[in-house]
């Protein structure tokens, strides 16, 4: 199974100002319905996994090279897929090896 890693930028850092929180919630979104669906994914802050930014030695260099305004980071089997914005849940579902779903047609309103 692949594994899926998305680092998060603090969100009460100054880097965190480049994310439009819709993004954000996109992606929470996108992500519990990959989780669903069997990915694995995994999530980390700097704020609570510190050591987890410090001892991944691709996310620490990426972090001092790139600064943390670069977040977020996704991490695909520990090599870098994605830098700088949310994956979509194409990409995910990419990633993960799950199908999207058809999207069910709008039932019309009578």
């Amino acid at each position: 199974m692949r594994i899926i890693e998305i680092f998060d930028p603090d969100l009460a850092s100054g880097a965190a100002r480049f994310i439009l929180h819709g993004d954000r919630g996109t992606f929470a979104s996108d992500a519990e319905w990959a989780a669903v669906q069997g990915a694995q994914i995994r999530r980390f802050n700097p704020t609570q996994h510190p050591d987890v930014f410090t001892d991944n030695p691709t996310v620490h260099l990426y972090v001092a090279r790139s600064g943390e305004q670069a977040l977020p980071l996704v991490l695909l089997n520990g090599e870098i897929a994605l830098a700088g914005r949310y994956p979509t849940r194409g990409e995910l579902a990419r990633w993960a090896g799950i199908a999207l779903e058809a999207q069910a047609p709008q039932e019309e309103a009578v």
